[in-house]
C-alpha cells in the first residue's frame, strides 16, 4: 500500500509530511480549546465536588473507547476528511454510503463552523476581561450584537490566514502555539494547588447530599460536558492524506493524546476544586464571569498580575484550538469535494502551498459569520447531532466491516474487540439519555438528519445515484 502522497483530481498531491509528535500536536491544540477553562465549574456545579473527578475519568474512558475505532479506521483509510472517507467506504460508495457520507458532510457544514465560532466567541469574552467595552452594543437598534463579535470574527479570518501557507509553515507555528497551551495548564494547575496551601492545604469541599437519579443525571450531564471538552482526539484522522506512516502514525498519535490530555484535565480539576467552593452559584454565569473564576485562583496564590497573565494564556489557548480545528476540518469539503460528492469549487488544491484553500477560505468565512450568532446550548447541539450522525455510524460500521469484509488490510487492529466500540456506545448512550431536557437535542439531530436526507434524494435523483 503506497502512502507517500494522495493524489488528488487535479493533477496536485498532498504530501505525507505529519509524523507522531506532529500528529500529537495537532489533536492535542483542538482538545484543550476554551472548553476546559470555560466548563470547568459547570462539570463542578453539575456533578458536586466528588463526582466531578469521575466525570473527567468516564470522558477519557469514553475517549479510548472511541478513539480505538478511530485508530483502526484511520490505519486502514488514511485519506483527507476522516469521518467522511470511513462512511464511504463501510457502507459503500456505491450505496448506502453515497448517503451517509453525504449527510455526515452536511451535519458538518453546521457543526464545524459552529465549533470554529464557539471558540473564537470563548476568545473574544475572555478578551472583555480585559477591555469591559467589548460587551457593549455599537448599534443600538441590535441590541443583541456586541464589539465582541467583531472581535470574534476579526479572529476567525486571523486564523485562516495563518492557515493559508505550506503544512511545514503551519507545523512550526502550531508548536509555538502549543506551548502557550501547556503554559496555561501548567499555570491553573500550580495556582489552584498554591491557593489551596495558602488557605490550610488541599481538601474537598463539603458535598450535600443527593439521591441516587439526581446524582446519576448530574454525572450524565457533567459527562457530555467533559466528552465536548475531550473531543479533538481524532482530528489526525482528518489529515491522513498527509500523515507518514499513518498505520503506526495515527494509532499512536491518538492514544499518546487523550492519555496526556486526560492527566491535564483530572489535575486541574482537583487543583480548581478548593478554589471553587461556589462553582453551583455560576451555572448561569456568562463566559467572562465564568473565566474569571478560573484566573480568580492565579490571583488569589500570587496577585493581580497572575490573574491577567492566566487570562492572556486562556485567550491564546482558545486561539491555538481555533487553529487546529479549521485546519483539520478543512480536509473534510475538500476530499467530498474530490469525490463528486460537494461543490467541485472545493476540489482545488493550491499549486504552492500544497493545501486545500479554497475548502479552508469557505469555512473560515462561514465560521467568521457564525460568529454574529447566539450560541446558547451549542454545546449539548454539537455533540448529540455528532453522537448521532457520525460517532455510532464509525462504532457500528467498524463491527460490520469485520463481519463483511475480514479480508479488509488493517494495520491496526484495536485490543479487545469488539468491547472499545460497544463501550463507547454505551457511553455515549448514558450521557444522552440521563440528561435534562433530553429531547431538544434529539430534535435538533432529526431535523438535520431529515433536511440533508432530502437534500441527497433530491441530489441523487438528478445525478443518477444510490438509490436511483
Amino acid at each position: 500500500m503506497n502512502f507517500n502522497s494522495t493524489s488528488v483530481g487535479d493533477g496536485a498531491t498532498l504530501q505525507r509530511r505529519i509524523g507522531l509528535r506532529s500528529a500529537v500536536l495537532f489533536n492535542m491544540l483542538e482538545m484543550i480549546g476554551v472548553g476546559p477553562f470555560i466548563t470547568l465549574p459547570l462539570v463542578i456545579a453539575a456533578a458536586g465536588y466528588k463526582l466531578s473527578v469521575w466525570a473527567w475519568v468516564l470522558g477519557a474512558v469514553i475517549a479510548v473507547a472511541d478513539g480505538l475505532v478511530w485508530a483502526e479506521l484511520g490505519a486502514a483509510f488514511p485519506r483527507a476528511g476522516g469521518s467522511y472517507a470511513f462512511l464511504r467506504e463501510i457502507y459503500g460508495p456505491d450505496r448506502a454510503g453515497n448517503w451517509l457520507s453525504f449527510l455526515y458532510v452536511w451535519q458538518l457544514s453546521f457543526s464545524a463552523p459552529l465549533s470554529i465560532a464557539s471558540g473564537c466567541i470563548g476568545l473574544s469574552s475572555f478578551l472583555g476581561y480585559f477591555w469591559p467595552g467589548l460587551d457593549a452594543s455599537p448599534i443600538a437598534s441590535f441590541p443583541a450584537l456586541h464589539y465582541s463579535n467583531f472581535a470574534a470574527a476579526a479572529a476567525c479570518l486571523l486564523v485562516t490566514a495563518l492557515l493559508y501557507r505550506n503544512l511545514s509553515s503551519i507545523t512550526r507555528l502550531a508548536w509555538v502555539l502549543f506551548a502557550g497551551v501547556m503554559a496555561a495548564i501548567a499555570g491553573v494547575i500550580v495556582s489552584g494547588f498554591a491557593n489551596a496551601a495558602h488557605t490550610g492545604g488541599w481538601h474537598m469541599p463539603a458535598s450535600p447530599a443527593m439521591s441516587a437519579g439526581v446524582a446519576i443525571g448530574g454525572l450524565a450531564q457533567a459527562t457530555l460536558i467533559t466528552t465536548y471538552d475531550y473531543w479533538g482526539y481524532y482530528n489526525i484522522t482528518f489529515l491522513g492524506s498527509e500523515v507518514r506512516q499513518p498505520e503506526k502514525t495515527i494509532p499512536r498519535g491518538i492514544l499518546l493524546s487523550v492519555l496526556f490530555v486526560s492527566m491535564f484535565y483530572v489535575a486541574m480539576n482537583l487543583a480548581a476544586l478548593p478554589s471553587l467552593r461556589d462553582a453551583a452559584a455560576h451555572t448561569a454565569a456568562n463566559a467572562a464571569v465564568r473565566l474569571q473564576l478560573v484566573a480568580e485562583i492565579a490571583r488569589s496564590a500570587f496577585g493581580q498580575w497572575a490573574g491577567y497573565t492566566i487570562a492572556a494564556l486562556i485567550v491564546w489557548t482558545a486561539f491555538a484550538s481555533v487553529f487546529s480545528l479549521q485546519l483539520g476540518y478543512s480536509r473534510v469539503p475538500y476530499a467530498a469535494a474530490r469525490d463528486g460528492n460537494y461543490f467541485r469549487f472545493l476540489a482545488a488544491v493550491h499549486p504552492k502551498h500544497g493545501i486545500p484553500h479554497r475548502s479552508l477560505v469557505a469555512l473560515g468565512l462561514v465560521g467568521a459569520f457564525f460568529c454574529f450568532f447566539s450560541l446558547v446550548d451549542v454545546i449539548t447541539m454539537l455533540v448529540v447531532t455528532r453522537i448521532l450522525l457520525q460517532f455510532f455510524l464509525q462504532q457500528s460500521g467498524v463491527m460490520l466491516l469485520r463481519v463483511y469484509k475480514p479480508e479488509l488490510e488493517r494495520p491496526f487492529r484495536m485490543p479487545l474487540y469488539p468491547l472499545p466500540p460497544l463501550a463507547a456506545m454505551a457511553g455515549f448512550v448514558f450521557i444522552l439519555a440521563n440528561r435534562t431536557h433530553a429531547l431538544w437535542g434529539l430534535e435538533m439531530a432529526g431535523g438535520i438528519a431529515v433536511s440533508g436526507t432530502m437534500i441527497y434524494i433530491f441530489r441523487a435523483h438528478r445525478l443518477k445515484q444510490w438509490p436511483f
